[in-house]
């Protein structure tokens, strides 16, 4: 089995693959203070308590966008599995081509997110359908929104701590995108700089029309973040010229995906079937898990 690992700013996600079936997901927090061996812990106790039998896991995968975790994560699944990761770096072989002007200045989960979502893509309009194939087409059993050809584009949404957009060609190129403020980080500035706003849930409001502090300021984050991504969608296939489809991932992307008019498919396993995809892709280079040379470490992908 493969264990995934996905570094973000916020939470760390843990994935237990078995060929292209996800069979648990699990999720901690982003602590920098904690070690490698306080993680190995941590991990081997959330994967026993799912049953996970441990001897089973014989490789790994790891994308980080904190460079001070990235080295940690090594040392987790070195201490608590005996193996050593591939990790999405330079020199590692995605599939993809990367036409951003500084290839190394992407980060590792942009360019996993994107492989993913061009695979789907892919196998969207081909029998038998992206699920039987391994692409989560949403949890919520979402259909997309109208019939595309197989030669289209594809722009993935991230609701990370950033909100992330990643434009990816029909050819399996990544361009590049945009990258505007997450919703909890613009959230916050808001409750900590308006004295009189006091911080609210993140949810779905009555109405548009708040008619109290907490509906206005739900009704802001959530129909003004699903116009920020209808605008800079439209935006983004005006400029590319071609077809493309949406799918959107991250933790906020069941609440504001359902209030757009762009967003065609939520996958909240996209970046660890990307880097199931990655990990396959360079497994086919080298003779088995126990060759794969990790990559270097750090050479921007934060």
């Amino acid at each position: 089995m493969l264990l995934a690992i996905d570094v973000g700013n916020t939470n760390i996600s843990f994935g237990v693959l078995e060929g292209e079936a996800l069979r648990h997901h699990l999720r901690c927090e982003s602590a920098r203070s904690r070690t490698a061996d306080e993680y190995a812990v941590l991990v081997r106790q959330m994967l026993d308590l799912r049953r996970v039998d441990l001897a089973r896991i014989d490789s790994a995968v790891i994308a980080s966008v904190v460079p001070t975790l990235t080295d940690t994560m090594v040392g987790l699944v070195e201490r608590a599995f005996g193996i050593e990761p591939l990790v999405v770096g330079p020199g590692i072989k995605t599939g993809m081509s990367i036409l951003y002007e500084n290839p190394r200045e992407v980060g590792a989960d942009r360019i996993v997110n994107a492989v993913a979502a061009h695979e789907w893509v892919k196998r969207a309009a081909e029998p038998p359908s992206a699920r039987e194939h391994g692409i989560d087409l949403g949890r919520g059993g979402e259909a997309g929104r109208g019939d595309h050809a197989a030669a289209s584009g594809v722009i993935v949404v991230d609701f990370g701590t950033a909100t992330t957009f990643d434009c990816v060609t029909p050819r399996g190129e990544y361009l590049g995108g945009v990258i505007a403020p997450g919703i909890q980080i613009s959230a916050e500035a808001l409750f900590s700089r308006a004295a009189r706003l006091s911080r609210v849930e993140i949810a779905l409001p009555p109405r548009v029309v708040g008619r109290n502090p907490v509906h206005s300021m739900q009704s802001g984050i959530v129909y003004g973040y699903a116009g920020l991504v209808d605008g800079l969608v439209a935006r983004l296939r005006r400029e590319l010229g071609y077809p493309c489809r949406v799918v959107a991932t991250g933790g906020l992307a069941r609440l504001i995906a359902p209030q757009t008019e762009t967003i065609e498919v939520v996958d909240d396993d996209l970046t660890l079937t990307g880097l199931r995809l990655i990990y396959e892709r360079n497994a086919e280079r080298n003779s088995g898990p126990a060759t794969l040379p990790p990559a270097a470490r750090g050479g921007g992908q934060d």
